[in-house]
């Protein structure tokens, strides 16, 4: 049988590079799974406008979704942005959107899932922290500080919700092959030596793709993951283990 047969699924960023795969890995699982973004790109499971920063809409998909499933059983905060910018650069707008995106959104998409996941005979939330929550990248102040308190949020929520069968964890990958990486690039001005670089940088010598994440998560949703709890799942390919000066 499917891992996730006769499990239901909220993903939030649910048709970005990394959330479209996950969706797809749920179904492929058996999953009854609904895509939450702000648009369509016609992958997998059922597409929901949403945006994770207006708690009326938050609020009134859960509703509604309480009126066509009596559980949910996985919830996945997927949503997320990046500024490659310095405080210096950053302005306050800026500060308060990535912030608003990858933490509150996470906050206020949890707090409203939670009536239905109760319900689960065994939820688990999978929140989205980065390598960056651990140690910085230059030019990435604003999304470093996201991923920290992402970090703090998921443990706590593993607390918190623990007692009520509902298992927290966080998946933090290093350099994954979606948009937002391949923007980076673009913006380097040399993209074939910036990939090389990035390749050459990791013990593995390559950088994940989305399938790579998709396969953490789906063990996190599923009852093989049943006493993991509270952790910070990195998925770097080494990068973290090795002490950068050496390569010098």
């Amino acid at each position: 049988m499917p891992a996730l047969e006769g499990r239901t699924a909220f993903v939030t960023g649910g048709t970005g590079g990394i959330g479209s795969a996950i969706c797809q890995r749920f179904a492929a699982e058996g999953a009854e799974v609904i895509a939450a973004d702000l648009s369509d790109n016609g992958g997998a499971g059922e597409f929901r406008a949403f945006d994770v920063t207006d708690e009326t809409i938050v609020r009134g998909t859960f509703e509604d979704l309480a009126t066509k499933w009596n559980k949910l059983d996985i919830l996945v905060n997927a949503a997320g942005i990046e500024i490659e910018k310095t405080i210096e650069e950053t302005s306050l707008e800026e500060w308060n959107r990535i912030f608003a995106i990858n933490v509150t959104g996470m906050f206020l998409t949890s707090k409203h899932a939670l009536p239905l996941l109760r319900k689960s005979a065994g939820a688990s939330i999978i929140n989205f922290g980065s390598y960056d929550g651990y140690i910085a990248d230059p030019g990435l102040a604003a999304y470093c500080a996201t991923k920290g308190a992402v970090h703090a949020l998921t443990r706590a929520m593993a607390c918190d919700h623990g007692p009520e069968g509902i298992r927290v964890n966080a998946v933090c990958p290093g350099y994954v092959d979606t948009p937002m990486l391949q923007s980076f690039f673009q913006d380097s001005g040399n993209i074939d030596t910036l990939k090389k670089a990035v390749r050459d940088v990791h013990p593995t010598r390559t950088y994940g793709q989305p399938e790579d994440v998709a396969n953490l998560v789906n063990w996190l949703a599923s009852d093989e993951a049943r006493y993991a709890s509270g952790q910070l799942w990195i998925l770097d390919g080494g990068l973290t283990a090795q002490v950068q000066q050496m390569r010098l």
